[in-house]
């Protein structure tokens, strides 16, 4: 019985976990799990022991053997197995009946056969943390593998008890840590690593677990997910306060990592939707697909600011103006959490890169970086207005934990040239964060991003690091493969008076407070139940009309689209049957890859299921004669991050792959792009235009030869959105989130600037069909539907400025600007 009435602890299992063999005791577990077992030999058989045995306070526990023979054959001879109860946390007779036994497998039992022994533990009405009983297994006939062990679940505690407010239940379970156990919660490890070395989770008492771009288990299906994170999960639950482990993964266009999950355009192309409902509805499937998996957090929204399309992640961005990344950025918390987090529909959302990672100056970059993880030099008024204005409004619709960035940020203000790490910035985690907007979710470090706050060490992190990052206001910390010198460092810092015990409260108080508002306490392990939703044909109607809706029709000469379906048609280019390329970085590894990456629709395949006479020749080399349509799909092939910077690295290591040469990147179209585009237009007389990439590409040379032109930017998996659009099934409706740069040679553009010249502007977007009544905006780009060089200054400046009113609400300003811009 409990010490309070209905708190005990149980633990609804919906499937059993795979479960690991148990150990030796440690000081705040329970016990450690041992990492290696010895293959099947043809000489003897194998026992394996069903590893941890959770159960109630007063219930019998069925521990599990099983017996595997040689070649999968039945016993040749029988094997008999003893087994005994042993000395753990829990007390022989007060907690358990010590008891031993035998147990038999006689000759001729089928390999794989199961077999079960009994030990009954006693009730107690005192409230108690978890106690575990070893047993220790011994035979002559066969080896056995694992030591397997019984955890009396904690009970009667209050924190335990989910009738209790969250902030109760967090205060009494915080009250009940040791210093190392609440580190542990500050800690996230990366999952290949407690792959290899599984008793750190119980060893550390880990909080957290990620999967890296890449990262997956070795048969990359729901399933396995599914049961290698519950894997985890019963190692977290092994500790004697039982805190379940909290698993995040950058599901930041949908469940990237996981092989038939269903794809969304990246943040660039959902930009250019302008279609809040549908970002939510888009991420609430994207949460969906994540939450079956067995993973309750996203590492997504990012609500950056792009202010020079050079960056490598530009496609991460909504857009080049606040509101816009605000509007979207709420949306996209929104469909991520939902109302209840408890839901097997929300994951955690993460706001992120706080903040300015899309204002860095071109050449501060880290490293052979150009720009990314470089520093953000403005003033406190330009932050003020341009980048922090997304974590406001993902602030106000609730988002869980803010991410910061690799950058640094050095205010002009004081022209003192200070530059300081996002990672060690108290004034803007701790005091504008978490004080000044009241910000009460926690604060994830990004991957290793400690380890570049100087002075920069080969040890990191250092003692020096974790302690200015800690008091910074960072609580908990990616350190994907330095966990333990994490752990062992802040431990220490704390005892020698560097980090104060309240700092470390305070981070684990938000941390636990969002285990407690996810439900991990109550429904620890993966909920499967709309596993057969990944890759659904009604989650990729959701991508599919992203994708229709993301287009943005940039020229359209003589009515070039949409196209008729009765018509001959001729398509070329890299992009138009590579999925690899359609989708982007982040796609089943961290900076993806050209092919087959997952299962989905290439936009060739959309277009052959739209039309009849459809032939493809990706270098253009097959005879045009006779086709009377031509579309090129051109751009750019999969990166991420710094590999992606204009001018960066051309070899970028990925963990897939070891580190490969890879395409230089430029805001200009490729070379053999330019051929393709070149040789088709010149002869066929209707030629379509299309560009995959995750920025604009300048091709104000070959506007004039082209006839409609459609940024595409990264639309997925589903191709066939693209097909829609093109053919007339649904409207173009996208309008540019960025504006579209005349000149590679000045690529920097946006709108507001004092001399905004760019070739289309920001919001710009033609439409096919019937126009919206009363579209204004409309009505002026049909006085400038088919510039000879681009959209002219005045229109370039009077479509930006009312589209930002518009997105600003400012809906009488926005028809005044227009109105003045009319031709007379």
């Amino acid at each position: 019985m409990s010490a309070i009435s209905g708190a005990a602890q149980h633990y609804r299992v919906r499937r059993t976990p795979a479960l690991i063999a148990v150990g030796a005791l440690a000081v705040t577990t329970l016990f450690t799990l041992p990492q290696t077992t010895r293959a099947t030999t043809a000489e003897q058989p194998v026992v394996r022991a069903g590893s941890v045995t959770f159960v109630d306070d007063g219930d019998t526990a069925a521990v599990t053997l099983t017996v595997e023979a040689a070649d999968g054959a039945a016993l040749a001879a029988p094997v008999s197995v003893g087994w005994s109860t042993g000395s753990g946390t829990a007390t022989a007779d007060a907690d358990y009946a010590a008891a031993s036994g035998t147990v038999e497998f006689p000759a001729g039992t089928p390999s794989g056969t199961q077999r079960t022994f009994q030990i009954a533990t006693r009730a107690s009405d005192a409230g108690e943390t978890a106690e575990t009983v070893p047993v220790t297994l011994r035979s002559r006939d066969a080896e056995v593998s694992g030591r397997p062990a019984v955890v009396v679940r904690a009970h009667g505690l209050p924190y335990l008890d989910p009738r209790l407010s969250t902030k109760k239940r967090v205060a009494d379970l915080l009250g009940r840590m040791t210093l190392a156990e609440k580190v542990g919660q500050m800690t996230q490890a990366e999952r290949a690593n407690v792959t290899s070395d599984p008793a750190a989770i119980a060893e550390l008492g880990l909080g957290s677990v990620l999967s890296g771009g890449g990262s997956t288990p070795a048969e990359n299906t729901p399933e396995a997910w599914a049961d290698a994170i519950d894997g985890f999960q019963t190692q977290a639950l092994s500790t004697r306060l039982q805190i379940p482990l909290v698993y995040g993964v950058d599901s930041v266009h949908g469940h990237g990592n996981l092989f038939g999950a269903t794809i969304l355009p990246h943040n660039i192309g959902l930009g250019a939707t302008r279609d809040p409902a549908l970002v939510t509805r888009a991420e609430r499937m994207v949460a969906t697909e994540t939450r079956a998996t067995g993973i309750p957090w996203t590492f997504a929204p990012c609500v950056c600011v792009v202010r020079d399309d050079r960056w490598g992640r530009t496609y991460e961005s909504f857009g080049e103006h606040p509101a816009l990344a605000s509007v979207l950025g709420a949306a996209a918390v929104a469909g991520f959490q939902g109302r209840d987090l408890e839901s097997n529909r929300s994951v955690l959302a993460t706001a992120k890169h706080f903040v300015g990672d899309g204002d860095t100056t071109f050449g501060t970059g880290e490293g052979d970086y150009t720009i990314d993880q470089g520093i953000t030099e403005q003033s406190r008024r330009h932050v003020e207005k341009v980048d922090l204005p997304p974590y406001v409004a993902t602030l106000k619709a609730g988002v869980g934990s803010v991410m910061p960035s690799f950058s640094s940020i050095d205010w002009t203000d004081d022209g003192l040239g200070n530059p300081v790490k996002m990672h060690a910035n108290r004034e803007l985690v701790t005091g504008w964060l978490k004080q000044k907007q009241g910000f009460d979710g926690f604060v994830i470090s990004d991957w290793q991003g400690i380890h570049q706050i100087p002075p920069v060490a080969a040890d990191s992190p250092t003692t020096a690091q974790i302690v200015t990052s800690v008091n910074a206001g960072i609580d908990m910390f990616m350190e994907p493969s330095q966990f333990e010198r994490f752990h062992t460092r802040l431990v220490a810092a704390v005892q020698d008076g560097q980090v104060s015990e309240r700092r470390i409260d305070d981070a684990v108080s938000r941390i636990l407070t969002a285990k407690f508002e996810l439900g991990l306490f109550e429904e620890p392990y993966a909920d499967r139940s709309h596993a057969d939703e990944i890759g659904s044909a009604q989650h990729r109607s959701i991508a599919r009309e992203a994708v229709a809706k993301s287009q943005v029709l940039l020229k359209n000469s003589r009515r070039a689209l949409p196209l008729d379906d009765r018509d001959s048609i001729y398509v070329a280019g890299r992009n138009a049957d590579d999925l690899g390329n359609q989708a982007g970085g982040w796609t089943g590894t961290w900076q993806g890859f050209s092919g087959d990456v997952t299962p989905g629709t290439t936009i060739l395949e959309g277009i052959e299921a739209a039309a009849d006479d459809v032939t493809f020749s990706e270098d253009a080399s097959a005879p045009t004669d006779g086709a009377d349509v031509g579309v090129v799909v051109v751009g750019e092939t999969p990166y991420a991050e710094g590999f992606g910077d204009v001018g960066g690295p051309e070899w970028a290591w990925d963990p897939a792959d070891g580190g490969v040469p890879r395409e230089e990147k430029s805001m200009s179209l490729q070379p053999g792009d330019a051929e393709v585009v070149e040789k088709v237009c010149s002869e066929i007389r209707t030629c379509v235009v299309l560009v995959v990439s995750g920025r604009p590409q300048v091709l104000t040379e070959q506007l004039g030869s082209i006839d409609a032109l459609v940024a595409s930017w990264l639309p997925g998996t589903e191709g066939a959105g693209v097909a829609d659009v093109l053919f007339g099934d649904r409207r173009f409706t996208g309008k540019l989130p960025v504006s579209w740069p005349r000149s590679a040679d000045d690529p920097v553009v946006n709108v507001g600037d004092r001399d905004y010249d760019p070739l289309f502007p920001f919001g710009w977007g033609l439409t096919t069909g019937k126009g919206h009544h009363g579209d204004q905006r409309l009505t002026l780009q049909d006085a400038v539907l088919d510039p000879a060089d681009g959209v002219p200054p005045a229109a370039s400046r009077a479509i930006a400025t009312s589209e930002v009113a518009l997105l600003e609400g400012r809906t009488g300003v926005a028809r005044g600007i227009l109105n003045a811009a009319l031709p007379r």
